[in-house]
């Protein structure tokens, strides 16, 4: 017998990433996609995260969230920092930035998707710029 699948499991339908380099960026976008750019607990776990070379991941995060939100046709469901599973948009949004340098097609698909628009350009961009910035400090970001 299955039981029937309830409400905030179908919100929230997928578990949080195993790669704690994608957890403290969901974490991140979380705290930024709900209380803003310029969230302190946000720049403290990138800091936390980071150390020293905090500023360009932080500085991307936050210019791809800005894009996010300047580029986005439909709302991008987020849930809490607290919640111990992921929306379907925040897996799409993580899976575009651990695929973009290996299948940048596939990336530009999930955002397109994700976004609501026939051509995401830049915003996959950004999404590349902020990989490149977490496997440039040695914390690349897993699927």
């Amino acid at each position: 017998m299955s039981l029937p699948v309830t409400a905030p499991l179908a919100a929230l339908p997928h578990p949080l990433p195993l790669c704690p380099n994608a957890r403290a960026l969901l974490f991140a976008m979380r705290r930024m996609g709900t209380h803003g750019l310029a969230d302190a607990r946000a720049a403290h776990a990138i800091f936390t995260l980071f150390r020293e070379g905090f500023r360009r991941p932080l500085t991307l995060l936050r210019a791809l969230m800005a894009d996010l939100a300047a580029s986005a046709a439909m709302p991008i469901a987020i849930a809490p920092c607290c919640c111990a599973r992921m929306t379907t948009a925040e897996a799409g949004l993580l899976a575009a930035i651990g695929q973009v340098d290996t299948t940048p097609d596939k990336a530009a698909l999930l955002l397109s998707d994700l976004l609501g628009l026939r051509r995401a350009d830049g915003v996959l961009a950004s999404v590349a710029a902020l990989a490149a910035a977490f496997a440039d400090e040695g914390r690349p970001i897993g699927v």
